[in-house]
């Protein structure tokens, strides 16, 4: 019976930790992030997708475990995008965000910004946000290249725009002592990131809107495409796009300004930089499966909330619909 709590009997697309709690979301999200699975090999992948065909066309070899099904799932979740069953480009898969994200973290945080400094480490962590949105977005309906790169423009000029701005109303702000300023100033990449991110997310996916994404019922099948369901898909993304941030870039700047006061960094100002590179770093890891745990990433909606069609299409009481991420 203790076996049987550890390791769930495996069902094939469901996960393995109930979805319909934040705890259990948090234990899925925790296994999709997981860096490891960077290092996956070709051979590898090849043998758990294999073995997740094999379970499903009823050939299971003997001897393959529940635990090492979940494993199988977990790989080939982490590493292929649900919709169009391709790999997904290492630096922009969901394992690959905190490693690949955190150098930019750290450049945003850096005290004493100028304005080309802050235009390029926007720009930076707009471009990588654009390309982590696009290659783990809804992708039941094609997406033109020109929304890319409407979504991705719009992105980054309205973080650079809020940056710079609030940038030059700090330092136009003559009442505020030097150190004062200095602080406030460190706050400053929050707003700017937490509202290019909404822009982000919108424009980048807004041909979602226009067309709808594909919901599906009990059995898998395609029941057909709604725009109420792609509202609801991007504004739970865009909201765990604002909630990702806000520890990101207001924890690190309370604890380096607590820390530079001890007098052991005051007289080693060079480990400033690294220790300020570990507390990005663990900010990071532990806000990002929180904030995308707050929705399922396969959600469901009544059907009675979608489109007249929908309804007429299907038994169905509720439907499901890929979020994203």
């Amino acid at each position: 019976m203790a076996e049987s709590t550890a390791c769930p009997v495996f069902q094939l697309g469901s996960a393995r930790y109930d979805q319909g709690s934040f705890l259990g979301r948090l234990r899925h999200f925790v296994d999709i992030i997981d860096p490891s699975t960077l290092f996956v090999s070709e051979k590898r992948l090849k043998e758990c997708i294999k073995l997740l065909d094999d379970y499903k066309h009823g050939t299971l070899p003997l001897g393959v475990s529940d635990l090492q099904l979940w494993e199988a799932q977990k790989i080939k979740q982490a590493i292929i995008h649900p919709d169009t069953g391709e790999k997904i480009f290492m630096p922009f898969r969901m394992s690959g965000y905190v490693p690949f994200g955190t150098p930019i973290v750290i450049g945003l945080l850096l005290p004493n910004q100028t304005v080309v400094s802050t235009i390029i480490w926007q720009w930076l962590n707009q471009s990588h946000n654009a390309c982590v949105n696009y290659a783990n977005r809804n992708a039941t309906k094609p997406m033109p290249a020109s929304k890319f790169f409407q979504g991705y423009v719009g992105a980054v000029t309205s973080a650079v725009s809020i940056a710079v701005g609030l940038n030059v109303l700090i330092q136009k702000a003559n009442k505020l002592s030097p150190a004062t300023r200095m602080i406030i100033q460190r706050f400053v990449p929050f707003p700017a990131v937490a509202s290019a991110n909404i822009c982000n997310v919108a424009l980048m996916r807004h041909s979602e809107l226009s067309e709808g994404i594909d919901v599906l019922d009990n059995n898998g099948n395609v029941v057909g495409s709604s725009k109420i369901a792609a509202r609801h898909a991007i504004m739970e993304t865009a909201f765990t796009r604002v909630v990702l941030p806000m520890p990101i870039f207001v924890l690190p700047p309370i604890i380096m300004s607590y820390l530079e006061r001890l007098r052991f960094l005051q007289r080693n100002r060079r480990l400033l930089l690294p220790i300020h590179g570990v507390v990005c770093l663990v900010t990071f890891g532990l806000s990002l499966p929180v904030a995308i745990s707050l929705f399922p990433q396969i959600s469901q909606i009544d059907v009675s909330c979608l489109e007249p069609e929908i309804a007429m299409a299907t038994d169905c009481k509720t439907v499901t619909y890929n979020k994203g991420l």
